[in-house]
């Protein structure tokens, strides 16, 4: 048995209320959302219509003026003024929690870690990744409110898996946003990112930590590799892995996740069985680096503890079990 680490009271307290923070914080960004964008009336040959304005610029009529369109414009300016108030405010929170979590070291997983998630999720693109390997854990540790033995946690790398099914929607997505290709949407995690020499799939910064982007294997003439992550000349190649396409299909697990500054954001990475199941196999795998193999074992081991110990009661009680 591995050793695990309760946590003391006021650091579990505060876990419990940055995940409700967090919950009424995206809440208060979806209804943003739902209001994104203006209400406008408009003269248009002696008629006065109402046009609902896109965030993009787009623009559609909602009809002539009428007691009816009125009715739809105030309700929209109600809506909208209170749901920025409430972002707001929420932000605010946000910041307040983050001192708190601060104060109490609630926080573990790397503050890049966080922050590359972080960009990815402004970006809208983050539902299109998957962390896999050593810094799941931390996702698993946090859900359990327990903390692993650091030998297990050791790394210098972050590995992004992006689901290649998704490719045609996210680059549109990544087309629309301010910064257009991947690599500058993680250098708002930390600026100093670039590539590698001659290796595209991995940007590392000045503090020596790494990013890589990696895919299931190419399955049709349509799945193009290498695929470039952008029109950017200068953006990531998702290099191939053999494991891809079982992990890209196996279960999803979705927590919160703090970094030591107390900066907070989801985690999407795999099931812990999951988890557990393909380390394993990778351990065992021919040709496998021989300085690797123990670690994959040692970390199937760990969350294996974690299920056993508290996850599984977790999803229990998700499932209303």
């Amino acid at each position: 048995m591995h050793q695990l680490v309760e946590r003391d009271e006021s650091q579990l307290r505060e876990l419990v209320n940055a995940r409700s923070t967090w919950r009424a914080f995206i809440e208060a960004k979806r209804e943003s959302l739902q209001v994104k964008g203006s209400m406008v009336w408009k003269d248009v040959a002696g008629h006065t219509y109402l046009i609902r304005k896109s965030a993009a610029g787009g623009q559609r009529s909602l009809g002539r003026k009428t007691p009816e369109t009125e009715v739809i414009y105030e309700s929209f300016q109600r809506r909208k003024e209170r749901a920025a108030t409430r972002l707001k405010a929420m932000k605010q929170r946000i910041e307040e929690q983050r001192k708190l979590n601060r104060l109490y070291r609630v926080g573990r997983t790397p503050n890049v870690v966080v922050r590359a998630l972080a960009a990815l999720e402004a970006a809208d693109i983050a539902d299109n990744f998957m962390v896999i390997g050593t810094h799941a854990i931390y996702a698993y540790e946090t859900a359990a409110g327990v903390m692993v033995d650091s030998g297990a946690m050791a790394t210098r790398d972050l590995d992004l898996l992006f689901d290649a099914r998704r490719r045609m929607a996210f680059a549109t997505t990544l087309e629309k946003s301010k910064e257009g290709s991947l690599i500058r949407v993680l250098q708002k995690a930390h600026p100093s990112f670039r590539f590698m020499p001659d290796q595209l799939q991995t940007a590392v910064n000045d503090d020596g930590f790494e990013i890589d982007i990696i895919r299931r294997k190419a399955v049709a003439p349509e799945d193009p590799h290498p695929m470039r992550m952008s029109d950017d000349e200068n953006d990531f190649r998702a290099v191939q892995i053999d494991q891809g396409a079982k992990i890209a299909s196996a279960r999803k697990f979705d927590h919160l996740v703090v970094a030591a500054s107390g900066e907070m954001t989801m985690m999407r990475t795999l099931h812990p069985l999951d988890f557990v199941r393909l380390k394993l196999q990778l351990s065992k795998r021919p040709g496998r680096d021989p300085f690797k193999a123990p670690k994959d074992r040692l970390q199937a081991e760990v969350v294996q503890q974690l299920w056993q110990g508290y996850l599984h009661l977790l999803e229990r009680a998700d499932s209303g079990q």
